[in-house]
This record gives structure tokens, C-alpha cells and sequence, in this order.
């Protein structure tokens, strides 16, 4: 074989595209990052469905695209458990619509979303003696993300479940008035309320 003909050790494996977008549309590139505590745990990748290949060891989820966890987020209902592709395509039609309403890139949306949905500080109970006694503590980073996920799914769930709104234009609220830091939208005033309590329990 001639040496031009030798494959580029350095090449990505499977011949796969260094430029590849998310949903064939967004670019992954030059995602900006405002908090430097969840930045590591906060993983942008064109791949929104790896098949569960990282459930089996502990904390691979950080590994996972977090477009990808917001959608495993939205399936865990009862009424949408295991509905990967239609979560999927709700949100593929979600980030059309937020790319409208904001001109941006839907990813840094919900990106800034996260960072904004994420908890500092929650409580916990210690007890003293038979005496339950809240405490307040510091939130572990990977936690904060979790925490964040869990929180823009509850409001996109309250959003749409028996009312007229559908869930893309539900996904598309909570995102863009998360990524506002607007205290009206659920995952904002959840991360709040999380911590007034704890900030009183200090």
C-alpha cells in the first residue's frame, strides 16, 4: 500500500465527521460556558441517543450529551416512559422553535438553562438526640446538573399535561425563561426556593 494511501492515525474512528451537528443542524462548537463548578459535567456532543452504552458504571453519565439527558429526563413519567423517539422528535421541533423566538443556538440555550436551573445550597436533616435539625450544605456539581435537568423537566411536564399547550412549545418556554433567569419559569423558582430554605437553615 502506498503511504498516501495510509489511513490518518490521528483521524476520528469510524470515519466519523469532525464538523458532525446535532439533529444534522446545530453546530456543538463554541458552546459557551458561564459557570466554571458545572462545566466538566456538562458534556455537547452530536449524538442524542448512545443506546444506554454508559448506564452500567456509575457517574458515566456526565459522559452523555446533556441534550441526550434532558430527553432521558422527559421519558421519566409514567405516561412517557421508554418513548425515547418521540421525546427525541419533541425535542428536535422544541429547538426549531426556540432557534426562532431567540436566533441562537438552541444548545447554548439550554446549556445557560442548566447552569441557571442549578441549585447552590439545599438542606439536609441531622438529628440531634431524636431531634430532626435542618442543615444547610453545599450542592456537589455533578448534583447541580441533575438537580437542573430534573427540575426544567417537572416544568415542562406541568406545562403540558392535560392542557392546550404542546410539549415542544412547553419545552421551548421552560428553556428560553430558564436561560432568562426568569423566576416565573418552574425550574428557576424551584432552584430559588431550594435555596431560601437553605439560606434560612444555615
Amino acid at each position: 500500500m502506498a503511504a498516501e494511501d495510509q489511513p490518518d492515525p490521528d483521524a476520528p474512528a469510524g470515519g466519523a465527521d469532525v464538523g458532525a451537528k446535532l439533529f444534522g443542524t446545530w453546530e456543538i462548537e463554541e458552546i459557551a460556558y458561564e459557570d466554571p463548578s458545572t462545566e466538566r459535567y456538562i458534556t455537547v456532543t452530536p449524538v442524542a441517543h448512545t443506546a444506554g452504552r454508559h448506564a452500567s458504571k456509575q457517574f458515566k453519565k456526565s459522559q452523555v450529551s446533556i441534550v441526550e439527558r434532558f430527553i432521558n429526563r422527559l421519558m421519566q413519567t409514567e405516561e412517557n416512559t421508554g418513548k425515547k423517539q418521540q421525546a427525541l422528535n419533541h425535542v428536535r421541533e422544541a429547538f426549531e422553535l426556540i432557534h426562532e423566538r431567540t436566533d441562537e443556538n438552541p444548545i447554548q440555550i439550554l446549556v445557560t438553562a442548566v447552569e441557571n436551573a442549578a441549585p447552590r445550597e439545599e438542606t439536609v436533616r441531622l438529628k440531634y438526640g431524636g431531634i430532626s435539625v435542618p442543615k444547610a450544605v453545599d450542592v456537589a456539581p455533578q448534583r447541580r446538573v441533575d438537580q437542573a435537568l430534573k427540575f426544567l423537566a417537572e416544568g415542562v411536564y406541568n406545562d403540558s399535561f392535560k392542557t392546550a399547550t404542546s410539549v415542544e412549545e412547553a419545552i421551548a418556554s421552560q428553556l428560553v425563561g430558564a436561560a432568562n433567569y426568569d423566576v416565573q419559569t418552574y425550574a428557576v423558582s424551584q432552584k430559588e426556593e431550594k435555596e431560601r430554605v437553605a439560606a434560612a437553615a444555615r
